[in-house]
């Protein structure tokens, strides 16, 4: 499929504003325009609307952590989703991710907790796992003033926060709490550099989130290689995958993550969990925050967010 139209505009103007790459400055510079290109970007007219949103903090492993709640506009007990941020372990936050928070509230149904977890390169790896562990156990722990539910408690993220919330489903099998889902969008799923996969060459430049990229926050976020054959990084090395929680997981033609997670949505499959495997044509990495410039990219949110609502029930 050739690359959706409005996306590929998108994509022109960016080009041609001419910024630096993100390669090629500091973490502090790159969160900096991320806010610039996410939060400073923001119409609050065009926002899903939902019931009510409440800050907070939960105690982390090793400093409290801030969390947002959003609240649908559903009576009774909901599902409760516990959402960690994309962004390369390095940047992002629930500020620059409140659209996307929104939007899974309003069109799942389901009470949504986005999460800052720490980031590297202050906080390396295990530190974030860690945090969103913590999370996890938080949510579970107060269910009853979150969704209500403790039979309907998932977690979910999008790129990075996809990679947490897979590794943190794996965890919570032993050491619980018992998850009714995971909702896994674009996931980095292997940290291998030497990875056969096909979409980090097809679309390693031009699609947004570029190899260069990829090999930075990879730098900023591993502590050394022993870390990128950890199980809790690049989860396609987990040897048992049984047990783990019901998934949805989206991937897209033009994502250089686009074939580790299939890998994984296929590895899940063939131990027998129950899988719903999206892959949108024409769409590149980020096209969940991308719905007010593409059509394309409302609808495959839009069918995500049905997709696990279906799923959680």
């Amino acid at each position: 499929m050739p690359l959706d139209p409005q996306i590929a505009a998108m994509l022109d103007v960016m080009a041609q504003a001419n910024l630096p790459p993100m390669s090629e400055g500091t973490p502090e510079q790159a969160r900096q325009a991320f806010e610039r290109g996410t939060v400073g970007l923001r119409n609050p007219a065009t926002l899903a609307q939902v019931r009510a949103v409440e800050d907070g903090t939960l105690p982390g492993p090793a400093v409290p952590l801030r969390y947002r709640t959003y609240r649908p506009d559903v009576d009774g007990s909901v599902p409760t989703l516990v959402f960690f941020h994309g962004g390369g372990f390095v940047i992002g936050d629930i500020e620059t991710h409140d659209d996307q928070a929104r939007l899974i509230c309003r069109d799942a149904g389901v009470v949504v907790v986005s999460v800052d977890y720490r980031l590297a390169p202050e906080a390396k790896f295990p530190e974030p796992f860690e945090d969103c562990v913590a999370a996890l156990q938080w949510a579970a722990d107060h269910i009853d003033t979150l969704g209500g539910d403790p039979q309907r408690l998932a977690v979910g993220g999008d790129s990075a926060g996809g990679n947490l919330a897979a590794a943190v489903a794996l965890a919570s099998r032993e050491s619980g709490p018992r998850l009714a889902a995971q909702y896994l969008i674009y996931p980095g799923i292997d940290f291998a550099l030497e990875a056969d996969y096909p979409s980090r060459l097809e679309n390693a430049e031009g699609y947004f989130l570029t190899a260069d990229e990829l090999h930075w926050f990879r730098a900023h976020y591993l502590r050394d290689e022993a870390d990128a054959v950890d199980p809790r990084a690049s989860i396609l090395l987990t040897k048992d995958l049984t047990g783990a929680p019901p998934a949805v997981i989206a991937t897209a033609e033009f994502d250089p993550l686009r074939d580790e997670g299939a890998a994984y949505a296929k590895a899940l499959v063939d131990a027998g969990v129950d899988v719903r495997y999206h892959n949108f044509d024409g769409l590149i990495h980020g096209f969940f925050a991308f719905g007010a410039f593409s059509a394309g990219a409302s609808a495959a949110v839009r069918e995500l967010n049905e997709s696990f609502r279906d799923l959680i029930g």
